[in-house]
């Protein structure tokens, strides 16, 4: 069954392109050209991947996924013309898995969508199975299960809502719990081998996660930052 990938981009060309690009690849597009009418397309039809442009008029992009991503886990690959610091992490934060900047080529938002699709049909790490057994990972706010098998972390009976990209960053830190791995590593773990995205955007994520699954993120006691080397799970 064909995958709905929605276009959100303001620019005629550009959104015609990639619509065509894409549909060629096998997906069923959804074109947007302001976010307002891409949340009433959303609302109709739950995309399963998202290309979303941020300068857009009316409501921005930043604006468009934080609007989403309460009720939407689709993987978002943000497109931008902004290459600074401070406006890329906004859009991770907002809530974006990844990000490509302007000017690009097509076959390269075509490799970051199958990334996508691979990491979200199989979210726990490589030789992660059903009968797995899950992980306690025992935080302040209480016991955290990571159910590897399940694709899903419960704190009690409820469940901790995360994108693919977290539940794939957490499932690496926690295979196995207490070791030490770089920004690198879990780049390459994470996002592919061979993806040559900023580390940056590791940083980033961890952040997220750390304000899902920690009691307090601004002095995190599960994924613990080690000076100079990377980010390791502590199950305590």
């Amino acid at each position: 069954m064909s995958l709905t990938l929605l276009v959100l981009e303001d620019d005629d060309g550009i959104r015609t392109a990639l619509s065509l690009a894409m549909e060629d690849e096998g997906y069923d597009v959804m074109e947007a050209a302001s976010a307002e009418a891409a949340l009433e397309l959303v609302s109709r039809t739950p995309p399963d991947l998202m290309l979303v442009d941020i300068m857009l008029g009316g409501m921005d992009g930043f604006s468009f996924i934080r609007e989403v991503r309460p009720t939407s886990q689709a993987p978002i690959i943000v497109l931008s013309a902004r290459t600074d610091t401070h406006d890329i992490v906004a859009a991770l934060e907002a809530g974006a898995d990844d990000y490509v900047t302007k000017p690009f080529q097509v076959k390269e938002i075509g490799a970051r969508l199958r990334a996508m699709r691979r990491r979200a049909s199989g979210v726990g790490p490589p030789g992660s199975s059903s009968d797995q057994d899950a992980l306690v990972l025992d935080s302040e706010r209480g016991p955290l299960v990571l159910d590897v098998g399940a694709g899903v972390v419960r704190s009690g009976t409820e469940e901790v809502h995360l994108t693919v990209t977290e539940f794939r960053l957490l499932c690496e830190l926690a295979s196995p719990p207490g070791r030490v791995l770089s920004r690198r590593a879990l780049l390459e773990r994470v996002w592919e081998r061979g993806y040559f995205g900023d580390e940056r955007i590791v940083d980033v994520h961890v952040r997220r996660l750390r304000t899902k699954i920690e009691s307090n993120a601004n002095s995190p006691q599960l994924v613990v930052t080690v000076r100079g080397q990377g980010y390791r799970l502590d199950t305590r």
